[in-house]
């Protein structure tokens, strides 16, 4: 079978391609050999403009020309790498050889064998994955991850002023309001963001086992070290790891695997809480034509975009779990089972794309129903006992938590009527009963935390 959106394996490249399609470019190993492309051209310019003697009379007039090798890399190009790796049975050898063939159709035969020179496989490898996630992510997941705050900070204004019944272990508690605890959840994913945002995207350049060996018994007067600084740091905006086997030891790419599996955490919660007020009828679900519900029950309208997202959320930390656990643990010098696991990066990263996409599904479905959540304030009046209790010990009075537990803990309804009665018979002031009688479920609300 062909391999299209219907014979795919993977639900993110097959039912959910729609969703997934833009993590193409760096991901895919059409998007992995590009960056190869991309990581050995810089190389053999940056080589250049080092000053190394063979390379003096380098024509420089051609490195436009020599970018264009990446910058307008086609699918074609892949193809004759793929096939050159099926002779070679080596990804980054077909690299090189193809961009030797490109040097060539430029007249550039002199300066071949400078392409990958001194170099081993995983000085591009590690460098090419690490450039393919940050720009991934300033990319796209960054402008997708503000959506999703964006729509909830928006949420969180337009409802900072609905009185709402708090529930703490699954019972009536202190009211809030919907504003703040929307709030909550944006806020911990503005904390994340920024934490996400300062982990170093480090990568490893340093030759076979991290040593610039070959580099420095060619070359021994050229500051190699000086050099590979600034190839990864400055021309490839990276963070060059100094003191290496021959991979990157990945521990800053498991930190970044952990921010990522904290922040899906949050909108798994999210999802979990929005999943829960619209069983508790606090939001309705806007309609669509022609959509069903259920195959047998024509009255419902699932939250499944909730369930969706939490679902591939799932997955999407399973993987991250692996990766952050797995990557910075090697044999020796290196072992392959890198390799084969860094090809695996772009899943969680698809899986967390259809979540974050799920849910502001989710989201702009959702309609506020304001009669619902005063109906739960009014018949929880018990929820006043905390404010009556707390003014009461402000004032002095002998034992007030054990007299409102007289009031609350009872097979029976606490009413607004309820409270007034028990208000009455306290031996305080005519004016501090006013006082206590004014609090009402639907004004015990603490302070505004929503600007």
């Amino acid at each position: 079978m062909d391999l299209n959106a219907l014979t795919a394996i993977s639900p993110a490249d097959g039912r959910y391609r729609g969703r997934t399609n833009e993590l193409a470019l760096y991901f895919s190993e059409f998007g992995l050999i590009k960056y190869r492309v991309r990581i050995e051209v810089e190389y053999l310019i940056t080589l250049v403009e080092s000053g190394v003697s063979p390379l003096a009379d380098f024509p420089k007039n051609q490195f436009a020309a020599m970018r264009q090798w990446y910058q307008k890399f086609s699918e074609a190009d892949a193809l004759w790498i793929k096939d050159s790796e099926k002779v070679t049975n080596h990804d980054v050898k077909a690299v090189e050889y193809f961009l030797k063939k490109k040097m060539a159709e430029l007249g550039l035969e002199k300066y071949l064998e400078f392409v990958h020179f001194g170099l081993t496989s995983q000085d591009i490898n590690n460098t090419s994955v690490p450039l393919s996630i940050k720009e991934a992510l300033e990319e796209q997941y960054y402008p997708l991850l503000q959506q999703v705050i964006d729509r909830l900070n928006g949420f969180a204004h337009d409802w900072k002023d609905i009185p709402m019944l708090a529930k703490t272990h699954g019972q009536p508690a202190s009211p809030t309001r919907l504003g703040k605890e929307i709030q909550v959840f944006s806020e911990r994913l503005e904390v994340q963001f920024a934490q996400l945002k300062k982990v170093p995207m480090s990568a490893k350049f340093g030759g076979a086992t991290g040593n610039l060996n070959a580099h420095h018994v060619a070359f021994p007067n050229t500051d190699w070290v000086k050099f590979a600084n600034h190839f990864v740091n400055d021309i490839l905006g990276l963070d060059r790891s100094q003191t290496t086997t021959q991979i990157e030891h990945y521990d800053n790419l498991a930190a970044l695997f952990d921010v990522l599996k904290r922040i899906n955490n949050i909108i798994m919660d999210l999802n979990r809480d929005m999943w829960m007020y619209i069983s508790m009828n606090y939001f309705k679900q806007k309609l669509k034509e022609g959509e069903i519900g259920s195959s047998a029950m024509p009255h419902k309208v699932n939250p499944i975009d909730f369930e969706n997202s939490e679902g591939n959320i799932g997955i999407a930390n399973a993987l991250f779990e692996h990766l952050a656990s797995k990557l910075p643990v090697s044999r020796l010098q290196r072992d392959l089972t890198d390799s084969t696991v860094l090809r695996m990066i772009g899943v969680p990263f698809a899986h967390s794309f259809i979540s974050f996409k799920s849910t502001l599904n989710g989201l702009e479905k959702l309609l506020l129903n304001e009669a619902e959540f005063e109906a739960d304030l009014e018949q929880n009046w018990a929820v006043v006992a905390e404010a009556i209790q707390t003014i009461l010990r402000r004032e002095g009075y002998p034992k007030p938590y054990e007299a409102l537990k007289g009031l609350t803990r009872k097979n029976e309804a606490v009413t607004k009527k309820s409270v007034h009665e028990f208000v009455e018979t306290l031996d305080v002031s005519s004016e501090l009963k006013n006082e206590l009688k004014n609090i009402s479920p639907q004004n015990y609300l603490g302070i505004q935390l929503v600007k």
